[in-house]
């Protein structure tokens, strides 16, 4: 299920400035959010899907919890965790700041490691913490979804996928054992796959649908897959994309931009650049060598 973004009433859209959002990429599994928060009051609610909200700057923010006055100050990189369905506190911010939000579908969460959980869980909630690996994958995932765009759904995919073990490993309301296979897909499985790829290019690739594909989840599909061929199902698929890309471009007749959407790429601008940074070259100038 996609990931349920937080529109602003018509009092908030006046004080918010939603900088980014992957809502009009057509992420499925994973929600961003980048805006300005303003100084004000955050009225208490719940959000139906898990919220991870890293601070790029500081302020100072108060809230009851647990019959409890909290104050704590906030600096970039500090991170907040919020489970879905679970009420928030409503929280005074003393002035304006900037976060990055990340917002998970629990299905996300569950799904991704499917055959490891025998029972239910969540994430525990956290008001202040740090962690290197999460704020580093939301300003990866910030940087791809400015760059690319509509063309992000795979990398978002597999993002969502390394996000979610981490979580449920590190802030899961129960301790997890999640195992590491090794030695790679079994051959027919890499073939089916490979084959798949090769002839869906002009598709929309998601992680999801590969690993339904051979019937394992998407965390030890992408795991494995890596293990295989030295590549992530995300870098194999673009790698694949500007091999035909570069066939086309000397075979075909037809113009860059039918290239870019017959190999699977919706953004020109975003082919275009990843076309330069693997052959050096850009599309036009290679078509005239």
């Amino acid at each position: 299920m996609p990931p349920e973004y937080p529109f602003p009433t018509n009092e908030e859209q006046i004080k918010h400035f939603r900088l980014l959002s992957s809502e009009t990429a057509g992420w499925n599994n994973l929600g961003l959010v980048y805006e300005l928060e303003p100084a004000g009051e955050i009225p208490e609610g719940v959000s139906q899907d898990h919220s991870i909200v890293i601070c790029l700057g500081g302020c100072q923010a108060n809230f009851n919890l647990d019959s409890k006055q909290h104050q704590e100050e906030y600096s970039a990189g500090d991170i907040l965790i919020f489970p879905a369905g679970e009420l928030l506190p409503r929280i005074r911010v003393d002035r304006q700041v900037p976060i990055l939000e990340l917002l998970l579908p629990h299905d996300t969460l569950i799904n991704t490691i499917c055959e490891t959980i025998p029972f239910q869980i969540t994430l525990r909630s956290h008001f202040k913490l740090r962690d290197p690996l999460i704020q580093q994958i939301a300003l990866a995932l910030k940087a791809e979804l400015e760059t690319a765009n509509s063309d992000s759904k795979l990398y978002a995919d597999s993002m969502a996928t390394a996000l979610a073990v981490h979580l449920m490993r590190h802030y899961g309301s129960r301790n997890l054992n999640i195992k590491e296979y090794r030695a790679g897909l079994p051959v027919h499985k890499l073939s089916q796959t490979l084959e798949y790829i090769d002839t869906h290019l002009d598709r929309d690739l998601t992680l999801t649908k590969l690993a339904n594909l051979v019937q394992i989840s998407p965390h030890y599909f992408s795991s494995l897959f890596k293990q295989s061929i030295g590549l992530t199902p995300h870098q194999y698929v673009t790698k694949c994309r500007l091999e035909q890309a570069k066939i086309l471009l000397k075979r075909s007749p037809l113009s860059i931009v039918e290239i870019c959407h017959q190999v699977g790429f919706q953004n020109q601008s975003h082919f275009t650049r990843l076309f330069r940074q693997h052959f050096k070259i850009t599309p036009k100038t290679y078509r005239n060598l």
